[in-house]
Protein backbone atom coordinates (compact mmCIF):
# COMPACT_ATOMS: atom_id res chain seq x y z
CA UNK A 1 0.00 0.00 0.00
CA UNK A 2 1.37 3.16 -0.92
CA UNK A 3 2.52 6.28 1.63
CA UNK A 4 0.08 6.91 3.60
CA UNK A 5 -1.51 10.62 2.39
CA UNK A 6 -2.22 13.58 4.31
CA UNK A 7 -5.59 13.03 6.34
CA UNK A 8 -7.64 15.97 4.30
CA UNK A 9 -6.59 13.82 0.81
CA UNK A 10 -9.22 11.51 -0.39
CA UNK A 11 -8.30 7.67 0.61
CA UNK A 12 -9.49 4.69 -1.31
CA UNK A 13 -10.49 2.91 2.18
CA UNK A 14 -11.15 3.77 6.18
CA UNK A 15 -10.80 0.86 8.41
CA UNK A 16 -12.53 1.47 11.72
CA UNK A 17 -11.56 -0.92 14.45
CA UNK A 18 -8.45 -3.30 14.58
CA UNK A 19 -9.24 -6.83 15.83
CA UNK A 20 -7.71 -9.67 13.27
CA UNK A 21 -9.97 -9.35 10.61
CA UNK A 22 -9.25 -5.18 10.11
CA UNK A 23 -5.49 -6.12 11.06
CA UNK A 24 -5.48 -8.81 8.24
CA UNK A 25 -6.64 -6.17 5.76
CA UNK A 26 -4.12 -3.93 6.86
CA UNK A 27 -1.32 -6.52 6.44
CA UNK A 28 -3.64 -7.57 3.00
CA UNK A 29 -3.36 -3.94 1.26
CA UNK A 30 0.40 -3.27 2.38
CA UNK A 31 1.70 -3.80 -0.47
CA UNK A 32 -0.82 -2.68 -2.95
CA UNK A 33 0.24 0.47 -4.60
CA UNK A 34 -2.68 1.45 -5.73
CA UNK A 35 -4.72 1.84 -3.02
CA UNK A 36 -4.49 4.25 -0.02
CA UNK A 37 -6.09 3.62 3.18
CA UNK A 38 -5.69 3.97 7.12
CA UNK A 39 -6.74 2.39 10.29
CA UNK A 40 -8.18 3.50 13.27
CA UNK A 41 -8.21 1.87 16.25
CA UNK A 42 -9.00 3.90 19.63
CA UNK A 43 -6.52 1.48 21.83
CA UNK A 44 -2.80 2.60 22.72
CA UNK A 45 -2.16 -0.89 20.94
CA UNK A 46 -3.35 -4.15 19.52
CA UNK A 47 -5.07 -6.43 21.84
CA UNK A 48 -7.25 -9.60 21.42
CA UNK A 49 -8.87 -11.19 24.68
CA UNK A 50 -6.17 -10.34 26.90
CA UNK A 51 -8.06 -11.02 29.77
CA UNK A 52 -7.87 -14.94 28.61
CA UNK A 53 -4.59 -15.48 28.60
CA UNK A 54 -4.52 -18.79 30.48
CA UNK A 55 -1.65 -20.98 30.36
CA UNK A 56 -2.19 -23.67 27.30
CA UNK A 57 -4.89 -21.95 26.31
CA UNK A 58 -4.86 -22.60 22.78
CA UNK A 59 -7.02 -21.12 19.06
CA UNK A 60 -9.60 -23.60 18.04
CA UNK A 61 -8.35 -23.10 14.37
CA UNK A 62 -4.86 -24.52 12.93
CA UNK A 63 -2.01 -21.54 12.46
CA UNK A 64 -2.93 -21.42 9.03
CA UNK A 65 -5.71 -19.54 10.05
CA UNK A 66 -3.81 -16.70 10.44
CA UNK A 67 -3.69 -12.75 9.12
CA UNK A 68 -2.99 -13.70 5.80
CA UNK A 69 -1.70 -17.24 4.51
CA UNK A 70 -4.98 -18.37 2.99
CA UNK A 71 -4.94 -15.47 1.02
CA UNK A 72 -1.57 -14.93 0.39
CA UNK A 73 0.43 -17.64 1.51
CA UNK A 74 4.09 -15.67 0.07
CA UNK A 75 2.78 -12.94 2.74
CA UNK A 76 5.53 -11.76 4.80
CA UNK A 77 2.88 -10.89 7.79
CA UNK A 78 2.09 -15.42 8.41
CA UNK A 79 2.07 -16.74 11.36
CA UNK A 80 5.52 -18.45 9.92
CA UNK A 81 7.62 -15.78 8.95
CA UNK A 82 6.42 -14.53 12.86
CA UNK A 83 7.88 -17.66 14.56
CA UNK A 84 10.75 -17.28 12.08
CA UNK A 85 11.88 -14.03 13.21
CA UNK A 86 10.95 -15.01 17.00
CA UNK A 87 13.50 -17.90 16.60
CA UNK A 88 10.91 -20.15 17.50
CA UNK A 89 10.15 -21.79 14.37
CA UNK A 90 11.58 -25.09 14.87
CA UNK A 91 10.20 -25.44 18.26
CA UNK A 92 6.83 -25.52 17.11
CA UNK A 93 7.62 -27.84 14.75
CA UNK A 94 9.01 -29.78 17.41
CA UNK A 95 5.85 -29.27 19.56
CA UNK A 96 3.71 -30.94 16.67
CA UNK A 97 0.49 -28.91 17.42
CA UNK A 98 -1.26 -27.51 14.62
CA UNK A 99 -3.29 -24.70 17.77
CA UNK A 100 -1.09 -21.44 18.17
CA UNK A 101 -1.37 -20.78 21.74
CA UNK A 102 -3.78 -17.64 22.73
CA UNK A 103 -1.16 -15.28 24.09
CA UNK A 104 0.97 -16.28 21.63
CA UNK A 105 -1.34 -15.38 18.62
CA UNK A 106 -1.68 -12.07 20.18
CA UNK A 107 2.01 -11.45 20.32
CA UNK A 108 1.75 -12.54 16.56
CA UNK A 109 -0.90 -9.70 15.75
CA UNK A 110 1.21 -7.38 17.58
CA UNK A 111 4.21 -7.99 15.93
CA UNK A 112 2.39 -7.88 13.09
CA UNK A 113 0.70 -4.72 13.35
CA UNK A 114 4.58 -3.03 14.21
CA UNK A 115 4.82 -3.31 10.71
CA UNK A 116 2.60 -1.46 8.99
CA UNK A 117 2.49 2.15 7.80
CA UNK A 118 -1.37 2.51 7.92
CA UNK A 119 -2.09 1.62 11.45
CA UNK A 120 -3.22 4.67 13.60
CA UNK A 121 -3.92 3.64 17.62
CA UNK A 122 -4.74 6.06 20.10
CA UNK A 123 -7.76 7.31 17.55
CA UNK A 124 -11.07 7.36 18.51
CA UNK A 125 -14.06 7.76 15.88
CA UNK A 126 -17.05 9.77 16.58
CA UNK A 127 -18.49 10.64 13.53
CA UNK A 128 -19.10 9.74 9.64
CA UNK A 129 -21.03 11.33 7.62
CA UNK A 130 -21.78 11.49 4.02
CA UNK A 131 -20.67 13.99 1.72
CA UNK A 132 -22.94 13.73 -1.36
CA UNK A 133 -21.38 16.43 -4.19
CA UNK A 134 -17.75 14.46 -3.49
CA UNK A 135 -19.46 11.08 -2.68
CA UNK A 136 -16.73 10.57 0.15
CA UNK A 137 -17.27 9.41 3.42
CA UNK A 138 -15.88 11.53 6.23
CA UNK A 139 -14.42 10.43 9.35
CA UNK A 140 -14.04 12.47 12.35
CA UNK A 141 -12.34 11.84 15.36
CA UNK A 142 -12.13 12.80 19.19
CA UNK A 143 -8.55 14.40 18.46
CA UNK A 144 -10.10 16.73 15.95
CA UNK A 145 -8.80 14.68 12.90
CA UNK A 146 -10.76 14.75 9.73
CA UNK A 147 -10.53 12.02 7.20
CA UNK A 148 -11.79 11.70 3.68
CA UNK A 149 -12.64 8.39 2.03
CA UNK A 150 -14.54 6.91 -0.85
CA UNK A 151 -15.30 3.46 1.20
CA UNK A 152 -15.41 2.47 4.88
CA UNK A 153 -14.38 -1.14 6.10
CA UNK A 154 -16.22 -2.13 9.66
CA UNK A 155 -13.91 -4.05 12.65
CA UNK A 156 -15.33 -2.73 15.80
CA UNK A 157 -15.59 -6.29 16.84
CA UNK A 158 -18.17 -7.52 19.59
CA UNK A 159 -18.58 -6.30 23.19
CA UNK A 160 -18.98 -8.45 25.80
CA UNK A 161 -22.58 -9.28 26.31
CA UNK A 162 -24.22 -8.81 30.14
CA UNK A 163 -27.34 -10.52 30.52
CA UNK A 164 -30.61 -8.48 30.92
CA UNK A 165 -30.67 -10.06 34.29
CA UNK A 166 -27.10 -8.72 35.22
CA UNK A 167 -27.80 -4.80 33.98
CA UNK A 168 -27.01 -2.09 36.57
CA UNK A 169 -26.28 -5.07 38.50
CA UNK A 170 -24.00 -4.06 41.71
CA UNK A 171 -20.76 -5.45 43.33
CA UNK A 172 -17.71 -6.60 41.38
CA UNK A 173 -18.93 -9.05 39.00
CA UNK A 174 -17.07 -9.73 36.34
CA UNK A 175 -17.09 -10.36 32.36
CA UNK A 176 -14.45 -12.82 31.20
CA UNK A 177 -13.34 -10.89 29.01
CA UNK A 178 -11.43 -9.30 32.22
CA UNK A 179 -10.76 -12.44 34.29
CA UNK A 180 -7.21 -12.96 34.70
CA UNK A 181 -7.22 -9.25 35.82
CA UNK A 182 -9.71 -10.33 38.25
CA UNK A 183 -8.70 -14.22 39.35
CA UNK A 184 -6.29 -12.94 42.52
CA UNK A 185 -9.72 -11.16 43.98
CA UNK A 186 -12.50 -13.83 43.06
CA UNK A 187 -10.28 -16.67 45.05
CA UNK A 188 -10.58 -14.69 47.80
CA UNK A 189 -14.03 -15.51 48.16
CA UNK A 190 -15.49 -17.98 49.76
CA UNK A 191 -17.75 -18.65 46.89
CA UNK A 192 -17.72 -18.40 43.18
CA UNK A 193 -20.29 -18.79 40.52
CA UNK A 194 -19.82 -19.14 36.34
CA UNK A 195 -22.35 -18.38 34.10
CA UNK A 196 -22.09 -20.18 30.59
CA UNK A 197 -20.97 -23.09 28.81
CA UNK A 198 -18.60 -21.62 25.70
CA UNK A 199 -14.62 -22.64 25.47
CA UNK A 200 -13.82 -19.69 27.45
CA UNK A 201 -15.87 -20.81 30.72
CA UNK A 202 -14.79 -23.99 29.90
CA UNK A 203 -11.09 -22.54 30.73
CA UNK A 204 -12.09 -20.57 33.42
CA UNK A 205 -13.65 -23.73 35.24
CA UNK A 206 -10.52 -25.63 34.65
CA UNK A 207 -8.53 -22.86 36.21
CA UNK A 208 -10.24 -22.43 39.08
CA UNK A 209 -10.93 -25.96 39.60
CA UNK A 210 -7.08 -26.50 40.20
CA UNK A 211 -6.51 -24.51 43.11
CA UNK A 212 -10.05 -24.89 44.69
CA UNK A 213 -8.30 -26.57 47.32
CA UNK A 214 -5.36 -24.24 47.94
CA UNK A 215 -8.29 -21.56 48.43
CA UNK A 216 -11.14 -23.55 49.58
CA UNK A 217 -13.43 -21.80 47.59
CA UNK A 218 -17.56 -23.36 46.72
CA UNK A 219 -17.08 -23.35 43.06
CA UNK A 220 -20.21 -23.49 40.65
CA UNK A 221 -20.44 -24.04 36.92
CA UNK A 222 -23.89 -22.64 35.28
CA UNK A 223 -25.26 -23.73 32.07
CA UNK A 224 -28.94 -23.39 30.04
CA UNK A 225 -27.88 -25.49 28.27
CA UNK A 226 -28.83 -29.26 28.48
CA UNK A 227 -25.15 -30.60 28.95
CA UNK A 228 -21.44 -29.38 28.33
CA UNK A 229 -21.45 -29.39 24.11
CA UNK A 230 -18.13 -30.24 22.38
CA UNK A 231 -17.27 -28.05 19.26
CA UNK A 232 -18.33 -30.13 16.71
CA UNK A 233 -15.21 -30.67 14.61
CA UNK A 234 -15.24 -33.00 11.84
CA UNK A 235 -13.84 -32.30 8.63
CA UNK A 236 -16.82 -32.58 6.28
CA UNK A 237 -18.75 -30.13 9.21
CA UNK A 238 -15.59 -27.93 8.70
CA UNK A 239 -17.35 -27.69 5.03
CA UNK A 240 -19.38 -25.57 6.23
CA UNK A 241 -16.60 -22.66 6.82
CA UNK A 242 -16.43 -22.64 3.06
CA UNK A 243 -17.12 -20.21 0.30
CA UNK A 244 -19.68 -22.78 -1.41
CA UNK A 245 -21.45 -22.77 1.86
CA UNK A 246 -21.91 -18.74 2.43
CA UNK A 247 -22.99 -19.14 -1.38
CA UNK A 248 -25.81 -21.38 -0.44
CA UNK A 249 -26.63 -19.35 2.86
CA UNK A 250 -27.06 -16.30 1.72
CA UNK A 251 -29.29 -17.22 -0.83
CA UNK A 252 -31.53 -18.54 1.76
CA UNK A 253 -34.71 -16.89 3.10
CA UNK A 254 -33.99 -14.35 5.56
CA UNK A 255 -36.20 -16.73 8.26
CA UNK A 256 -34.62 -19.51 7.86
CA UNK A 257 -30.80 -17.70 8.03
CA UNK A 258 -32.10 -16.96 11.62
CA UNK A 259 -33.25 -20.11 12.38
CA UNK A 260 -30.33 -21.85 11.46
CA UNK A 261 -27.69 -18.72 13.22
CA UNK A 262 -30.08 -20.05 16.66
CA UNK A 263 -29.34 -24.00 15.44
CA UNK A 264 -25.54 -23.57 14.49
CA UNK A 265 -24.16 -22.03 17.55
CA UNK A 266 -22.62 -25.95 18.72
CA UNK A 267 -20.30 -25.34 16.10
CA UNK A 268 -18.52 -22.40 16.99
CA UNK A 269 -19.73 -21.99 20.41
CA UNK A 270 -18.89 -25.68 21.36
CA UNK A 271 -16.02 -26.48 23.79
CA UNK A 272 -12.76 -28.37 22.69
CA UNK A 273 -13.68 -32.38 23.49
CA UNK A 274 -9.90 -32.80 24.94
CA UNK A 275 -10.87 -30.15 27.40
CA UNK A 276 -13.89 -31.67 28.42
CA UNK A 277 -12.52 -34.79 29.03
CA UNK A 278 -9.79 -32.93 30.69
CA UNK A 279 -11.91 -31.47 33.69
CA UNK A 280 -13.68 -34.61 33.98
CA UNK A 281 -10.61 -36.10 34.82
CA UNK A 282 -9.75 -33.41 36.97
CA UNK A 283 -12.88 -34.05 39.04
CA UNK A 284 -11.87 -37.17 39.28
CA UNK A 285 -8.69 -36.86 40.18
CA UNK A 286 -10.02 -34.28 43.51
CA UNK A 287 -12.85 -36.48 44.82
CA UNK A 288 -10.30 -39.33 45.58
CA UNK A 289 -9.63 -37.09 48.72
CA UNK A 290 -13.08 -36.84 49.17
CA UNK A 291 -16.39 -34.81 47.46
CA UNK A 292 -15.10 -31.57 46.14
CA UNK A 293 -17.18 -28.63 46.63
CA UNK A 294 -18.30 -28.19 43.04
CA UNK A 295 -21.73 -28.06 41.54
CA UNK A 296 -21.97 -28.26 38.00
CA UNK A 297 -25.87 -27.06 37.27
CA UNK A 298 -27.17 -27.84 33.51
CA UNK A 299 -30.81 -26.72 32.40
CA UNK A 300 -30.64 -23.61 34.42
CA UNK A 301 -31.22 -20.44 32.97
CA UNK A 302 -30.50 -17.64 34.94
CA UNK A 303 -33.79 -15.30 35.57
CA UNK A 304 -33.16 -12.59 37.74
CA UNK A 305 -29.60 -11.37 39.92
CA UNK A 306 -29.64 -9.26 42.94
CA UNK A 307 -26.49 -8.10 45.12
CA UNK A 308 -26.80 -7.49 48.59
CA UNK A 309 -23.29 -5.42 49.95
CA UNK A 310 -24.55 -5.93 53.38
CA UNK A 311 -24.14 -9.26 53.32
CA UNK A 312 -20.73 -10.42 54.27
CA UNK A 313 -18.10 -9.74 51.75
CA UNK A 314 -21.29 -8.66 49.50
CA UNK A 315 -23.70 -11.64 47.75
CA UNK A 316 -25.47 -12.27 44.76
CA UNK A 317 -28.27 -14.22 44.52
CA UNK A 318 -29.03 -16.01 41.50
CA UNK A 319 -32.49 -17.10 40.30
CA UNK A 320 -32.71 -20.02 38.30
CA UNK A 321 -34.75 -22.09 36.02
CA UNK A 322 -34.40 -25.56 35.20
CA UNK A 323 -35.91 -25.59 32.51
CA UNK A 324 -36.79 -29.08 31.69
CA UNK A 325 -38.67 -29.28 35.10
CA UNK A 326 -39.99 -25.75 34.37
CA UNK A 327 -38.82 -25.46 38.41
CA UNK A 328 -37.55 -22.06 39.65
CA UNK A 329 -34.63 -22.29 42.64
CA UNK A 330 -32.23 -19.95 43.72
CA UNK A 331 -28.13 -20.06 44.36
CA UNK A 332 -26.11 -17.21 46.97
CA UNK A 333 -22.35 -16.72 45.32
CA UNK A 334 -19.86 -13.76 46.45
CA UNK A 335 -18.00 -14.21 43.10
CA UNK A 336 -19.60 -14.26 39.89
CA UNK A 337 -18.17 -14.45 36.30
CA UNK A 338 -20.52 -14.28 33.24
CA UNK A 339 -18.79 -16.09 30.44
CA UNK A 340 -22.19 -14.93 28.28
CA UNK A 341 -20.18 -14.14 24.93
CA UNK A 342 -20.48 -11.20 22.86
CA UNK A 343 -23.09 -9.15 21.26
CA UNK A 344 -22.72 -6.96 18.20
CA UNK A 345 -23.87 -3.40 18.91
CA UNK A 346 -24.24 -0.81 15.72
CA UNK A 347 -21.61 1.80 16.47
CA UNK A 348 -22.99 4.61 17.31
CA UNK A 349 -21.06 6.83 15.08
CA UNK A 350 -22.69 4.99 12.33
CA UNK A 351 -25.85 7.20 12.74
CA UNK A 352 -25.18 9.97 10.40
CA UNK A 353 -25.09 7.56 7.50
CA UNK A 354 -27.76 5.47 9.25
CA UNK A 355 -30.02 6.27 6.02
CA UNK A 356 -27.69 5.07 3.71
CA UNK A 357 -27.06 1.43 5.41
CA UNK A 358 -29.49 -1.46 4.41
CA UNK A 359 -31.44 -3.40 7.49
CA UNK A 360 -33.30 -6.54 7.53
CA UNK A 361 -36.50 -7.63 9.16
CA UNK A 362 -34.88 -7.83 12.68
CA UNK A 363 -34.07 -4.11 12.37
CA UNK A 364 -30.06 -5.76 11.89
CA UNK A 365 -27.49 -5.25 8.85
CA UNK A 366 -28.75 -6.42 5.57
CA UNK A 367 -24.94 -8.05 4.58
CA UNK A 368 -24.67 -8.19 0.72
CA UNK A 369 -22.65 -11.45 -0.26
CA UNK A 370 -20.18 -8.80 -0.93
CA UNK A 371 -19.91 -8.37 2.84
CA UNK A 372 -21.37 -4.24 2.19
CA UNK A 373 -23.93 -3.11 4.08
CA UNK A 374 -25.01 0.06 2.15
CA UNK A 375 -27.74 0.95 -0.22
CA UNK A 376 -24.92 1.20 -2.93
CA UNK A 377 -23.56 -2.06 -2.22
CA UNK A 378 -19.93 -0.77 -2.57
CA UNK A 379 -19.19 2.01 0.29
CA UNK A 380 -19.58 0.26 3.40
CA UNK A 381 -18.04 -3.16 4.10
CA UNK A 382 -18.52 -5.43 7.67
CA UNK A 383 -16.25 -7.69 9.34
CA UNK A 384 -18.26 -10.08 11.27
CA UNK A 385 -21.05 -9.59 12.64
CA UNK A 386 -22.42 -11.49 9.98
CA UNK A 387 -24.14 -14.69 11.38
CA UNK A 388 -26.92 -14.05 10.28
CA UNK A 389 -26.29 -13.64 6.75
CA UNK A 390 -22.79 -15.53 6.30
CA UNK A 391 -23.08 -17.82 8.60
CA UNK A 392 -21.07 -19.11 10.87
CA UNK A 393 -17.98 -17.90 8.71
CA UNK A 394 -18.61 -14.05 10.10
CA UNK A 395 -16.04 -14.85 13.05
CA UNK A 396 -14.67 -17.82 12.24
CA UNK A 397 -10.67 -17.02 12.16
CA UNK A 398 -9.89 -18.88 9.31
CA UNK A 399 -12.53 -17.32 7.08
CA UNK A 400 -10.92 -13.85 7.84
CA UNK A 401 -8.44 -14.01 4.89
CA UNK A 402 -10.50 -15.12 2.47
CA UNK A 403 -13.30 -12.07 3.23
CA UNK A 404 -10.39 -10.02 3.20
CA UNK A 405 -9.31 -11.11 -0.13
CA UNK A 406 -13.20 -10.83 -1.79
CA UNK A 407 -13.43 -7.00 0.04
CA UNK A 408 -10.04 -5.64 -1.47
CA UNK A 409 -11.37 -7.05 -4.73
CA UNK A 410 -14.25 -5.15 -4.20
CA UNK A 411 -12.00 -1.94 -3.76
CA UNK A 412 -9.77 -2.29 -6.54
CA UNK A 413 -12.32 -3.33 -9.06
CA UNK A 414 -10.61 -6.23 -9.75
CA UNK A 415 -9.18 -9.63 -8.13
CA UNK A 416 -5.67 -8.96 -6.72
CA UNK A 417 -5.61 -12.16 -4.46
CA UNK A 418 -7.18 -15.05 -6.18
CA UNK A 419 -10.44 -16.34 -4.23
CA UNK A 420 -11.57 -19.95 -4.36
CA UNK A 421 -14.85 -20.83 -5.29
CA UNK A 422 -15.58 -23.96 -4.69
CA UNK A 423 -13.54 -26.40 -2.15
CA UNK A 424 -16.29 -27.97 -0.59
CA UNK A 425 -17.19 -31.59 -1.29
CA UNK A 426 -20.64 -32.39 -0.50
CA UNK A 427 -23.42 -29.71 -2.31
CA UNK A 428 -25.28 -27.58 -0.11
CA UNK A 429 -27.68 -27.23 -2.34
CA UNK A 430 -30.44 -28.63 -4.83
Amino acid sequence: MSTLPEPLAPLDFIGIGLGPFNLGLACLTEPIDELNGVFLESKPDFEWHSGMFLDGAHLQTPFMSDLVTLADPTSPYSFLNYLKDKGRLYSFYIRENFYPLRIEYNDYCRWAAAQLSSIRFNTTVTTVEYEADSELYVVRTATGETFRSRRIVLGTGTPPHIPDACEDLGGDFVHNSRYLQSKAELQKKKSITLVGSGQSAAEIYYDLLSEIDVHGYQLNWVTRSPRFFPLEYTKLTLEITSPDYIDYFHRLPEATRYRLESEQKGLFKGIDGDLINEIFDLLYQKNVAGPVPTRLLTNSALQTASYDAGHGNGTYTLGLRQEEQEKDYAIETEGLILATGYKYVTPQFLEPVRDRIRWDGQGRFDVARNYSIDSTGRGIFLQNAGVHTHSITSPDLGMGAYRNAYIIGQLLGSEYYPVEKTIAFQEFAV
